[in-house]
């Protein structure tokens, strides 16, 4: 905590610009840049040098793995639409006596689909986006609101269904907080009836997919989609993605999609169980899903090339292009990667919780918890790293009080993934949006009231229960 105050501007500023200047790019660099001042003591020179290096150090193995299947799914998905397999299977799905025939039927698809890919925020939000990509495209709904889908059904689901590496993570963070290992997982699995905003961020996807009722920036994108058949923001369309968009005039072939959707998903669970050595709740994420895209692309490539859409050299010129459509995705990801690194180094997480602590009491400790966590998984775009500091902190604090420690585990996770849910500096939030096609502010924008409404009601729950309980 040396740094105090000034740990807070470089993640407030950073957010603040994204959002004034719509730029999430030049925001992160001018963030990281003003972190890099601050760690070293202001001189310019030093800072700039030292904030050049921090980029290329943030090229860790598994940043490289997540940055590199953005590249390779961009690359599938280019594929897929340009040899006919997305008209294709829209034609099963949706056209000739599909059975997904309306908006609500993609949105729950789109729902259903999240909560099936239960074992990683990341790639839930690669897989669902991808899959449900061209039904929601061909039935108008507006990328802003699959993007929220896919987003809500990731990480928000992951946590509450935490079978998976989530498990022993989450566990692990309760230990560290003071609770005995042999109740960890115990205590836990007490937890998620607490998680009050992530229960009502599903709830709420499902309700509003069912409902078709929206409200504010959501309502506007519905109705720019249904009347003008827009599915973003025409301020927000790039050139070169409605260049790529009209390439095609392939017979369309479902299979062009199936197939490779179909081993993606298949390897991913099959490398799930081959690193989780035979349990696929305990397999590694990261690992698996490069194992996936890789399969995945290999599949397309080789049937564009058997079914003579492509020659070789013309399908490995398609394969660059599509990941060329994904490189300010990467570019955005590595800095997001890069800001993150930035921020621990300022031990903005510590100041902010010394900063509320003075404000604790035992039945207020759960509701100030879940807001402290919120603040800080916002300006860090990390779940995780929220969760690390807030266990140390809250924990203890609640066994002191007496304060019921499912509670605040409850509230402590709920808070930290408000930020993942909700930053757009946060890795799920850019990934998101790389599958759905929405523009990251505009995803940022059209769910922050509904976010900012669950937070609401679940800190309110929070002094409820804390005063009951």
């Amino acid at each position: 905590m040396q740094f105090g105050f000034w740990s807070l501007v470089p993640p407030i500023l950073t957010i603040a610009l994204a959002l004034l200047t719509k730029n999430v790019f030049v925001s992160l660099v001018i963030g990281i840049l003003t972190g890099s001042f601050v760690l070293n003591a202001f001189s310019p020179l030093v800072s700039i040098n030292a904030g050049i290096y921090a980029i290329a150090e943030s090229m860790s193995t598994g940043n490289t793995l997540i940055i590199a299947s953005c590249l390779i799914i961009g690359a599938v998905i280019h594929l897929m639409e340009i040899s006919g397999g997305i008209d294709g299977f829209v034609n099963v799905v949706v056209k000739n006596r599909g059975f997904i025939k309306t908006k609500r039927g993609a949105n729950l698809f789109t729902w259903g689909l999240g909560l099936a890919v239960f074992t990683s925020g990341s790639l839930s939000c690669m897989v669902t986006g991808a899959v449900s990509r061209p039904v929601n495209d061909a039935l108008k709904v507006p990328h802003e609101k699959s993007a929220f889908l896919v987003h809500t059904t990731s990480t928000p689901w992951c946590v509450l269904f935490p079978f998976s590496g989530w498990l022993a993570s989450m566990a692990g963070y309760l230990v560290s907080g003071g609770v005995a290992e042999e109740s960890a997982v115990s205590v836990l699995f007490q937890s998620l009836g607490f998680n009050f905003y992530c229960i009502l961020a599903i709830l709420l996807a499902l309700v509003i997919s069912l409902t078709q009722k929206d409200f504010g920036p959501m309502a506007k994108a519905e109705k720019r989609a249904a009347e003008l058949g827009q599915l973003d923001d025409p301020a927000h369309v790039h050139a070169e993605e409605a260049e790529m968009k009209a390439v095609s005039n392939a017979k369309p072939r479902a299979c062009n999609l199936l197939v490779p959707i179909g081993v993606l998903i298949a390897v991913v669970f099959a490398a799930l169980l081959i690193t989780g050595s035979g349990n696929i709740t305990k397999g590694a994420g990261i690992q698996a899903l490069i194992w996936a895209v890789v399969c995945s692309l290999v599949t397309i490539l080789v049937m564009v090339i058997a079914q003579k859409v492509f020659t070789l050299d013309e399908a490995i010129r398609e394969m660059f292009k599509g990941m060329s459509s994904m490189l300010p995705i990467a570019f955005v990801l590595l800095l997001g990667f890069t800001m993150g690194n930035v921020v621990k180094a300022l031990d903005t997480g510590s100041y902010l919780s010394a900063l509320f602590q003075r404000f604790l009491s035992p039945a207020m400790l759960p509701a100030l918890t879940f807001l402290i966590a919120l603040l800080i998984s916002f300006a860090t775009g990390t779940s995780m790293g929220t969760m690390a500091i807030m266990a140390v902190i809250a924990l203890p604090m609640a066994m002191d009080m007496g304060t019921s420690i499912p509670l605040v585990a409850g509230a402590m996770f709920g808070g930290s993934i408000f930020g993942d849910h909700c930053s757009p500096i946060s890795d799920t939030t850019i990934m998101t949006c790389s599958t759905t096609g929405c523009d990251i502010i505009d995803h940022v924008k059209t769910q922050a009231p509904y976010c900012v409404a669950l937070a609401v009601v679940s800190f309110i729950l929070y002094i409820i229960f804390g005063f009951a309980m």
